[in-house]
């Protein structure tokens, strides 16, 4: 297989090769005799300069670095175009936000989407002269006629509604907006964003694409050279990269996102059976069970469903004995983890009711996540 300019493999266009099989080579190097699969990480801030040309590939590492660079390979075959990699989910959809949106815009954003988008939205955006539109993710959905952006999340955090991408894109377009969908819960094997024509993703690698609850990263993906150009100098110009640990930490654990995907749907799908069963546990909501609202559409849009299950224990109160009751299930913010973990969304500023639960099914066995957490509901069910 021949290598590119730079060193670095070239993938087989999207979808040559299964999940698996890419997800462990995304980003690789030319294989060379007594080098390792994927080299360690590069720490350096400045490089060595030409006396008198000046920089070769790297100049200095807020604006090029290869162990970054590699991991942006890897993203970017499995999204299916050029990514810019950041320092965190939320450093990488404000990037999109403000390298596209201008005083007087109107950004189109999901009502029940991550909140801290919508905080941004009414707070840094609105003094920007920004106008911002709330859009439920499961609609009913405006005209975006003199909408400049319109963002979606699907499945949305914390509710878990679908939205038709390809359907929402063309509308979209037809009014004349550009459409980012925030593709975290999914991951891009759970679906393709830009190949149901969206024009741009964004993403919190913090979650379930780096897996292990170490690192923060986040990323932004588009076929589109102007708007990668607007990101990539934004980046540049706010710094906001990821170090080279992280960056290499990040690389190294993708190589086993479809085994742990793999897992975690399969628990989401036998917890969710579970707590369907129950008679004091409600909203129960997974986009993989035929009776949920977004099936339809997550069966048809999706590729896998991902391990991230809600429902509601009745107060507060219930869910903190359930979570103090339970041994596998960690009390922690954040999803998509090897370890199963559990938050109340309320106490965070989510408009959800109070005892409602964003539960992250990790890659426990099935049966020792389902005994534990039929004993800790059974324990923090009052007499």
């Amino acid at each position: 297989m021949s290598s590119s300019s730079d060193g670095t493999r070239p993938v087989p266009a999207f979808p040559a090769f299964s999940d698996g099989t890419r997800s462990v080579h995304a980003g690789l190097p030319t294989p060379e005799v007594g080098e390792p699969f994927l080299p360690g990480p590069v720490f350096a801030a400045p490089y060595h300069l030409d006396p008198v040309t000046g920089p070769g590939v790297n100049g200095y590492a807020r604006t090029e670095h290869p162990t970054r660079l590699a991991l942006e390979k890897a993203i970017g075959a499995l999204e299916g175009a050029p990514t810019l990699v950041f320092s965190s989910g939320q450093a990488a959809i404000t990037a999109l936000l403000l390298a596209v949106l201008r005083t007087g815009d109107t950004v189109a954003i999901p009502a029940d989407g991550y909140f801290t988008v919508r905080a941004f939205a009414d707070g840094f955006l609105a003094d920007l002269g920004v106008k911002t539109l709330l859009v439920p993710t499961a609609g009913p959905y405006p005209d975006f006629a003199g909408v400049r952006l319109v963002l979606l999340e699907t499945p949305a955090n914390p509710g878990l509604d679908v939205c038709d991408v390809r359907a929402l894109s063309a509308a979209a377009h037809a009014a004349g907006a550009l459409v980012a969908v925030d593709n975290t819960t999914a991951t891009p094997l759970g679906q393709n964003p830009l190949a149901l024509g969206a024009d741009l993703v964004v993403a919190s690698g913090t979650k379930a694409l780096t897996g292990h609850s170490d690192v923060l990263l986040g990323y932004v993906s588009t076929t589109d050279p102007a708007l990668l150009t607007r990101v990539e100098t934004w980046r540049k110009q706010t710094g906001a990269v990821p170090g080279a640990f992280d960056a290499w930490l990040a690389h190294r654990s993708i190589a086993t996102l479809d085994l742990r995907l793999r897992q975690q749907t399969a628990n989401a799908a036998a917890v969710a059976e579970l707590l369907l069963a129950r008679t004091d546990v409600t909203g129960v909501r997974w986009p993989g069970l035929p009776s949920d609202p977004s099936y339809a559409v997550a069966s048809t849009q999706m590729r896998r469903i991902p391990g991230i299950v809600s429902f509601d224990l009745g107060s507060a109160e219930r869910v903190g004995r359930f979570l103090s009751a339970a041994e596998l299930v960690f009390a922690a913010t954040s999803f998509g983890g090897v370890h199963t973990t559990a938050d109340r969304r309320a106490q965070w500023g989510d408009d959800t009711s109070p005892g409602f639960l964003r539960f992250s099914c990790g890659i426990e066995d099935t049966a020792d996540l389902l005994a534990d957490i039929t004993a800790a509901l059974d324990a923090s069910a009052l007499p």
